[in-house]
């Protein structure tokens, strides 16, 4: 297969449509290098977990007291992302203070109708009906009930997100991403819960507006199942024209986020990379090349992809957006570091702070010494690199705003662990820790450091580990749902085999389901052999 994807070419319907673009042309920033500098700065070291919650505000440096207010910020976009988050996170929140209140009300005669309107008052919804029929016996086992209340939690907002969900935006954004040249994008994250919002928030994308959304511990993604993608994408776009044709002239783009911490760079960083923030970088950096150099020895000339290397400050949601030169090539030394570019943009006019991340953009395609690369990025790409940085300039405030710059949490605050595909109605920092796996056996690093997280989160207070193992079925093929539950359930036993000890004593609580591959399909609840998780 030859795509002969050459940046600049037509690309179909789309490349005559007069659009301003996408947040350069936009009201208020709707969308959203410095040479000489360390790649890693040694200052990072100096803020450290201990004082975090008394440090100044790293990114807004006015006036004590006073919040910042940058230019391209998106107001009303930051007032309903609050929102959403302090909706879902304080559901889940809810759960261990309406469990207590439950524990008192277990000798009471009407103890079954009473935790049953106290659930559903504070949590909206009915316990399972065969855990407190048992509290007569013995004691109410508060692990599973705590366990079960965490996934009916979990669906119930699942099920609120799919409700509120539109697709113009995602359309919006498609459009845009095909006039930059790129007719899908592939995102893969590293599986640490603090990334979880990394679309939605960090980097302000519809997630129905990214091909493809599967995180590994260290980012360390599979490259032959994202060569697996890719070769899928090209066949539709050969077969169907979607969403443009094979010789649109456009390309696939592949981006991987790696993570550090600054205020505590060496514990509160990446644990698949030993908190090593260089480690991280080089190693995502490594997975990349490894992807690009294996589409085009497979596929031979003309068959080539797009590739973008960024990190997140998970203490700041501040992104760092490492420039590819004219050959697709990055260079950990070749970079834009949106919290500095924040700081030398929030008293700017709206113009000039735009004409500013162009500028940081060339400036950091001039870099020399180790940074040093063969030109700029092609146009599409630079306009990429531009939105995405325009965007978390907003989410940079969205935390200034709400946490004085730095989040309370620097490090892991995660609800449940999520075992599978995943699911696409949660975007929200911290709610979950993300395992993406086809079999127990090759996800075995990320469940076990899962599972490490969690014994400090939940098991050392008695708490029971909550795993939400979640797969796509394709309707369209035949029995695939059917298989879909098997492989559900030979999932979660292998689980409950390889952590035998923790589910032997109930610390472990496995909830299976199943969703419809089509974007905004219902979640299914899937029944053990003995019913026992049936509504």
């Amino acid at each position: 297969m030859n795509t002969r994807n050459r940046p600049g070419r037509s690309i179909g319907p789309l490349s005559g449509a007069l659009r301003p673009p996408y947040g350069l042309g936009t009201p208020d920033g709707a969308l959203q290098a410095r040479a000489g500098q360390p790649v890693f700065p040694a200052q990072r070291a100096a803020l450290r977990i201990g004082v975090t919650a008394a440090a100044a505000n790293p990114a807004c440096l006015t006036d004590s007291g006073r919040p910042c207010r940058h230019p391209l910020t998106n107001v009303a976009e930051n007032q309903c992302l609050l929102a959403h988050e302090q909706t879902v996170k304080g559901r889940f929140d809810a759960i261990v203070p309406v469990m207590r209140r439950i524990v008192g009300l277990q000798h009471e005669p009407d103890f079954i109708e009473r935790a049953q309107a106290v659930a559903r008052e504070q949590l909206g919804f009915d316990l399972p009906s065969r855990i407190l029929e048992d509290a007569w016996i013995g004691s109410l086992d508060m692990r599973a009930l705590y366990g079960e209340s965490v996934m009916r939690t979990l669906r119930l907002m699942a099920e609120h997100a799919r409700a509120a969900r539109t697709q113009q935006a995602g359309d919006d954004v498609v459009s845009f991403f095909l006039d930059c040249g790129f007719h899908a994008v592939d995102i893969t994250p590293c599986s640490d819960g603090r990334l979880k919002g990394l679309v939605r928030y960090i980097l302000r994308l519809p997630d129905t507006a990214v091909r493809s959304l599967k995180a590994y511990a260290g980012a360390m993604f599979d490259v032959e199942a994202n060569v697996k993608r890719w070769i899928e994408t090209e066949l539709m776009r050969y077969r169907e024209s979607r969403p443009v044709a094979a010789d649109a002239g456009t390309r696939y783009l592949k981006i991987a986020v790696y993570h550090w911490s600054s205020s505590d760079p060496t514990h509160e960083g990446c644990a698949a990379h030993a908190s090593n923030e260089r480690q991280a970088a080089e190693a995502a950096l490594q997975r990349l090349r490894e992807f690009r150099q294996a589409i085009e020895n497979s596929f031979c000339c003309g068959a080539s992809v797009d590739t973008l290397l960024i990190g997140v400050d998970t203490d700041t949601d501040a992104i760092k957006v490492h420039v590819p030169d004219a050959d697709g090539e990055m260079s950990l030394y070749r970079a834009v570091d949106n919290l500095e570019l924040y700081r030398q943009t929030v008293g700017d006019e709206q113009n000039d702070a735009r004409i500013k991340v162009y500028q940081a953009i060339q400036g950091a395609s001039a870099a020399t010494g180790w940074g040093v690369g063969r030109g700029e990025p092609h146009e599409g790409m630079r306009r990429l690199i531009a939105t995405l940085l325009i965007n978390n300039l907003s989410q940079i405030e969205y935390v200034c705003g709400t946490w004085g710059g730095r989040y309370p949490d620097i490090g892991h605050a995660e609800r449940f662990i999520s075992v599978g595909d995943g699911f696409e109605e949660f975007q929200l920092r911290n709610l979950a820790y993300f395992a993406h796996l086809h079999t127990v056996e090759e996800g075995v690093p990320d469940i076990d450091v899962g599972i490490k997280i969690f014994n400090r989160l939940n098991l050392m207070h008695g708490l029971p580990v909550p795993l939400a193992i979640h797969f796509r079925y394709d309707s369209r093929v035949p029995s695939s749902r059917e298989r879909t539950v098997e492989r559900c359930r030979r999932v979660k036993a292998a689980i409950e085999s390889r952590y035998a000890d923790l589910a032997q004593k109930g610390l472990l609580v496995c909830t299976m389901t199943v969703q419809d591959a089509r974007s905004g399909s219902p979640i299914e609840l899937v029944a053990t052999y003995n019913g026992s998780d049936a509504e």
